[in-house]
């Protein structure tokens, strides 16, 4: 038996070879499909390649159900990393296409980024670096991070990891979710529960650290951005349409907030003529705050095995 493989993630791309055993650790033959991809691949670029793939190995691609019903041979997506909004699950239900993921992929990873961050606005490290180099003596002030409030709005695995690391600074916690907030993590970290907007007009910094779905899309817009602290920070590593992008530009460029930092945006990769390009306030990253050599093993692993395992159930195998 042999099976065609598509190889979307562009973290698995250049290391496909180096798991070549572990794909072909059973008795069937596998052949590995890599298509040209910047960031992710788009419904019609997928329609280009889907059409006799038997299973994905994907990155943050467009599986419309279009798309999957132009691969009648698809049994398994198998998503590189935690995030699945990209995929209509609903239609992959439906066609009896399996999808997985890696839960708990970059928690430690992004958790760090989002405290790097935190420390660039609080200590203006980024500007004191540029002040210098342009030849300017000038002494910025800066905060104690003990003086500060951190609001995350999404309290899991990531949002979790990022109050812990701020309670080691010393810094008060507030968190929201749509979900309720266990009552042992409350009492471990001393977070406070409380309603977005209350959280927004409170936090010193705000992270978002919530999934995309929804009841998430444009959780940050122009109301929301009002309610903060004009010396508040916004910090996204989520994902991009969480943040109302026009209305953070404006907020921005009119100080209603201090500053942003975004690893994520609403399309990527970030277009040249993006206005958030232009802001010296905003803090800028190419979707990198999963990066840790660890983890992307770990997930590469996972994901491969993943695939095959069902693989081998969709085509009676035994597991392998």
């Amino acid at each position: 038996m042999t099976w065609k493989i598509l190889v979307s993630a562009p973290y698995m791309q250049p290391v496909i070879e180096e798991y070549r055993g572990l794909l072909e650790a059973g008795d069937a033959q596998v052949e590995v499909v890599v298509p040209p991809v910047q960031e992710r691949l788009s419904e019609e670029e997928l329609l280009h390649w889907i059409g006799d793939i038997d299973g994905v190995i994907a990155g943050d691609d467009a599986f419309t159900e279009r798309v999957m019903k132009a691969a009648p041979k698809l049994k398994i997506i198998s998503k590189w990393g935690t995030g699945i909004d990209s995929i209509d699950r609903d239609a992959a239900r439906r066609l009896g296409i399996s999808v997985c993921n890696t839960p708990d992929a970059f928690t430690d990873s992004v958790a760090d980024t989002v405290l790097g961050y935190v420390l660039c606005f609080a200590r203006q490290l980024p500007w004191m670096d540029r002040d210098i180099r342009a030849g300017r003596w000038e002494k910025r002030p800066g905060r104690s991070l003990r003086e500060t409030t951190l609001g995350v709005i999404g309290v899991g695995n990531v949002g979790r990891e990022v109050i812990r690391r701020a309670v080691a600074f010393g810094m008060r916690v507030l968190g929201n979710d749509i979900v309720t907030i266990p009552d042992s993590f409350l009492a471990e970290t001393g977070l406070e529960a409380m309603g977005k907007d209350r959280l927004l007009a409170m936090s010193d910094f705000v992270s978002l650290n919530c999934d995309l779905n929804p009841t998430s899309y444009h959780i940050i817009g122009k109301a929301e951005l009002a309610l903060m602290k004009p010396t508040a920070y916004l910090v996204n590593t989520a994902r991009g349409p969480l943040v109302d992008e026009p209305a953070l530009v404006r907020a921005l460029q009119q100080g209603e907030i201090a500053g942003a930092a975004l690893d994520v945006f609403e399309v990527e990769p970030l277009p040249n003529d993006s206005q958030l390009r232009k802001l010296g306030n905003c803090l800028l990253a190419p979707h990198n705050a999963n990066s840790s050599r660890k983890a992307y093993r770990r997930v590469h692993e996972n994901t491969i095995r993943n695939l095959l395992a069902h693989l081998q159930q969709a085509s009676g195998m035994p597991a392998g």
